[in-house]
């Protein structure tokens, strides 16, 4: 989990860099056509190859993809817009849409205890946001429409799981991300210079290891256990973001994540007690 922790604060560091030549439709194009290349490059080296790219629900990668493209853009959008630390604390919103969102598409039961999650998450991104009393940036709305779409692709994730391989699920990411990407950037596509190509090879590398290091810490650890280390991220970016960008510490940035944290953790509780 702490490599998942590392990945993803590093990759924002590097997104930031490939911003100073490239906008975000073709970091989103370069990150998924080098994931691609990566991906098959690891199924073609381990036991099974290419085998474990076969799939019967194409219909549910599509749907997952649609969805965490959603959330992809609106997090290298954000990026660009807004401090890490407030990017980190809106992202973290995404299991409290988790929690409201899957009784309307999976038929599970909203709880008292999801309720008072989700109820507790939404008043740390107020918290967070303030409202009528500062300007809500345009980059904070992106991020948590962003949000969104990541809770759908963790949805349609957890169905994907019970019958595919992790990087199966990476391979038909890269696979279907990789041709939308390239008609959103094609009006402003271009070769890198040597320096962004490295940014942008980093970017691909830390998003898999992001994602591959979090699916390997659930399914070697309870969730109660690999949450928290998850939650570190914040506090982590806050330090990078004063040491690299001169970006402040806000209270009611910390304030409002602790907030939301605390909403995810209540509701990680409660579905181990149900368990």
């Amino acid at each position: 989990m702490m490599g998942a922790v590392v990945s993803f604060s590093t990759m924002a560091v590097a997104g930031r860099a490939v911003y100073e030549e490239l906008d975000v439709y073709q970091l989103m194009f370069y990150r998924s056509a080098i994931g691609l290349i990566l991906v098959v490059t690891y199924a073609a080296c381990t036991p099974g190859g290419f085998q474990k790219f076969q799939t019967r629900r194409i219909k549910l990668h599509i749907i997952r993809n649609s969805s965490h493209l959603v959330g992809q853009f609106g997090w290298f959008f954000a990026l660009g817009l807004i401090p890490l630390a407030q990017l980190f604390a809106l992202e973290f919103t995404t299991p409290l849409w988790v929690a409201a969102l899957a009784p309307l598409l999976l038929g599970e039961r909203l709880t008292k205890m999801r309720l008072a999650a989700v109820s507790l998450g939404f008043v740390g991104v107020l918290v967070v946001l303030r409202p009528g009393l500062e300007a809500v940036s345009l980059g904070s709305i992106v991020m948590l429409i962003g949000s969104v779409g990541f809770a759908g692709a963790m949805m349609a994730t957890k169905r994907l799981s019970t019958t595919e391989q992790p990087v199966t699920i990476l391979f038909y990411m890269a696979l279907l991300q990789t041709p939308v990407g390239l008609m959103l950037a094609m009006n402003e596509l271009h070769w890198p210079s040597p320096v962004t190509g490295f940014w942008l090879i980093l970017v691909a590398i830390l998003g898999f290891t992001a994602h591959y290091c979090f699916v390997r810490a659930v399914s070697l650890a309870d969730a109660i256990v690999v949450a928290p280390l998850d939650f570190i991220r914040l506090p982590l970016i806050a330090v990078v973001g004063v040491l690299l960008y001169g970006e402040p510490l806000e209270l009611w940035v910390f304030v409002g994540g602790g907030l939301v944290l605390l909403g995810n953790y209540s509701n990680l509780m409660a579905e181990r007690r149900k368990a």
